[in-house]
């Protein structure tokens, strides 16, 4: 064999054996994160018009952008599972979220999510939801809604029906067998104009999501009427995967309490979900939730897996 022919088959294995090495090696998916190649894709529950809130997160990400050169991609969910899905997909579909609060219990459980942030409004960082009717409906308390219609918000949304369903439960109801039936609106805003509008008889959102379609419905505060207000409920918040770096992960923790001292910053994100502020929680924030949730019987648990 000459000498170039050899040259030439010697390379042609190298080249190869390359080949195979880099077809064995799994893309990292934290590789860069945070760069237009790889950016930090953000997932937000569709807990209000979903246009807004992703116009609202995409002026979060444009002024972490500003200040730290970290490229975030939000979208927001069909749903309040696909939100959850799109954080524990084996393959990353988001590494970072905007989960409410149930959401982010089952998402933990099924170990694809940590707390880092949770969101005050009005310098609370839990709050209460409502129950809702037509002030003319002649309902006045929770024992009036035997078979009327109900407008949930999703299954997973906590003031929207985790926490109603135990409510429910507790002054005899049982929400499968004794109402005329449930309704999943999707968010709070759409519950409150659903109540508004009479496709329902009663809806659960939280204190005080009228106020968000005040500019549609300028009179649905005399239309609708509460009845009933629920416990306090740990707020939902800023979440990230358990394997995002700690370095951006602790730079992003950072900005996001800077952007509550910047003007536009906390207006972006009191229209995207009402947040007034955040505060540095982990994971313990949420055990007396869960407290709650044992309480009722609710297997949460089994319900992530």
């Amino acid at each position: 064999m000459s000498k170039n022919r050899l040259f030439a088959v010697c390379s042609l294995l190298v080249i190869v054996a390359l080949a195979l090495t880099a077809c064995g090696k799994k893309a990292d998916p934290w590789a860069n994160i945070g760069t237009e190649e790889n950016p930090i894709i953000f997932v937000a529950v569709p807990s209000g018009e979903t246009e807004r809130v992703l116009a609202s997160f995409q002026t979060v990400a444009d002024l972490v952008y500003a200040d730290t050169g970290l490229v975030i991609e939000p979208f927001v969910a069909t749903s309040y599972a696909a939100a959850i899905e799109a954080m524990c997909a084996d393959v990353p579909q988001a590494h970072m979220g905007a989960l409410a609060t149930f959401s982010y219990v089952l998402a933990h459980e099924k170990g694809c999510a940590d707390a880092a942030l949770v969101s005050t409004r009005y310098g609370s960082a839990s709050y209460n939801g409502q129950f809702i009717v037509k002030t003319d409906s002649g309902i006045e308390s929770l024992e009036d809604l035997v078979g009327k219609t109900y407008c949930r918000v999703d299954e997973t949304s906590a003031s929207g029906w985790v926490i109603p369903s135990i409510m429910l439960k507790a002054a005899g109801i049982d929400p499968e067998t004794d109402l005329g039936g449930i309704v999943d609106a999707g968010s709070h805003d759409a519950v409150a104009a659903a109540v508004y509008n009479g496709d329902c008889d009663f809806g659960t959102t939280f204190v005080d999501a009228r106020s968000t379609v005040e500019e549609t419905y300028p009179d649905i505060m005399d239309v609708t009427k509460v009845i009933a207000l629920e416990p306090d409920i740990p707020n939902d918040g800023f979440q990230f995967r358990p394997d995002f770096p700690a370095d951006v992960k602790a730079a992003l923790v950072a900005e996001f309490l800077h952007l509550f001292e910047t003007e536009e910053g906390a207006a972006a994100m009191n229209e995207a979900y009402q947040y007034t502020g955040m505060e540095e929680h982990d994971d313990t924030f949420y055990d007396a939730f869960r407290q709650i949730l044992d309480a009722a019987g609710i297997d949460y648990a089994s319900l992530a897996n």
